[in-house]
C-alpha cells in the first residue's frame, strides 16, 4: 500500500496597518492586547510576561514596559503602524501605558475610556436599627 502524505502549507502572517490597543489597567496588573479592526487579538502582554512579579506588576513603569513589549511584538509580526486606544479600569498605570505606546513608535489615532460605570447599581443595604 502506498502512503499518502498531506502537504502542509506555511502559515502566512497578516499585515495589519491599523489596529486597536485594549488596555486593562487594574489594581493588581496591567494587560495590553493589540487587535485588528474587528477585535481579533494579534498580540498581548501583561506585567507578568514583561518580567514583573507580585506587587510590581501594577506599577506605572511595569505598565509602560508592558505596552512597549506588546507593540514591539505587533510591529515585528504584523507590521502595525497606528492604533486606537481603549482604556478600561482605574489602575495607576493608565497614563504611563499610553506613554509606552507612544514611545514604542506607534501612532495614536484616538483614545477612548470604556470603564464600566453603573447607571443605577445594586440595591443599597437596609438601614441599621439600634
Amino acid at each position: 500500500m502506498a502512503k499518502t502524505t498531506v502537504k502542509k502549507s506555511k502559515k502566512t502572517r497578516r499585515i495589519v496597518q491599523h489596529g486597536q490597543a485594549h488596555i486593562m489597567a487594574g489594581f493588581n496588573n496591567t494587560i495590553v492586547s493589540i487587535t485588528d479592526e474587528k477585535g481579533n487579538v494579534l498580540t498581548w502582554a501583561t506585567g507578568w510576561s514583561s518580567g514583573f512579579k507580585g506587587a510590581r506588576e501594577s506599577t506605572p513603569y511595569a505598565a509602560q514596559m508592558t505596552a512597549e513589549n506588546a507593540v514591539q511584538k505587533a510591529k515585528t509580526l504584523h507590521s502595525i503602524e497606528s492604533v486606537d486606544v481603549y482604556v478600561k479600569w482605574i489602575g495607576i498605570g493608565r497614563e504611563q501605558c499610553i506613554r509606552g505606546l507612544i514611545s514604542a513608535g506607534v501612532e495614536l489615532r484616538a483614545i477612548y475610556d470604556i470603564t464600566p460605570i453603573p447607571h443605577n447599581g445594586c440595591r443599597k443595604k437596609k438601614v441599621r436599627k439600634l
